[in-house]
């Protein structure tokens, strides 16, 4: 199948290629019952050495610059206790953790999750992580101009491969809030 978007050699529709997903990316995706068909999300088999945003995109299509989102983890405090969340951002953004996200959840205190605890609490490979399969009491913060998009290039659970996911699909995760300005330039 032909990717609808980037210069792909091939796409697999991800219930079809669940053993190529980590365990929960691969158990969101077959238990997946939202009004895009879980079908609709593709998976694309990548080259972890061309990770890096720049190599990505000369290699794979320039026009995933502007469709491309990035999955971090954040870590919000209150008194003694800290909340886990999921921001999901296009990739020519970033996260406004100190002002939305930090409202948003009602921290004191906001911050990038270390990476010990975003690969631990997720099961997912660092520089991969992607909204789809994150723990269900997570809230999933989403910028709306991700969801506005056809389709949004973002992690598998894995370095290599990535998925490519209608943006509208972002909306229907469990714990998702579609937020305006979460992604600043």
């Amino acid at each position: 199948m032909r990717a609808p978007i980037g210069s792909f050699d091939h796409a697999t529709p991800a219930p079809d290629c669940l053993d190529d997903l980590v365990a929960p990316v691969a158990a969101a995706v077959h238990a997946w019952n939202g009004s895009v068909p879980a079908g609709q999300i593709l998976y694309v088999d990548t080259d972890p050495r061309r990770a890096d945003t720049a190599v990505f995109v000369e290699h794979y299509g320039q026009d995933l610059l502007e469709r491309s989102a990035n999955c971090v983890v954040v870590a919000g405090k209150r008194g003694g206790g800290t909340t886990l969340a999921a921001c999901v951002v296009l990739s020519t953004t970033r996260a406004d953790v100190n002002g939305v996200l930090r409202r948003r959840l009602g921290a004191r205190k906001a911050s990038f999750a270390p990476m010990d605890t975003a690969t631990g609490e997720t099961g997912m490979e660092y520089g991969g992580i992607t909204p789809i399969g994150l723990p269900a009491d997570w809230p999933v913060l989403v910028d709306a101009a991700v969801v506005d998009l056809p389709y949004v290039l973002v992690g598998s659970g894995r370095r290599r491969g990535k998925l490519l996911v209608p943006g509208k699909a972002f909306a229907e995760l469990p714990g998702a809030v579609v937020l305006e300005g979460l992604g600043v330039a």
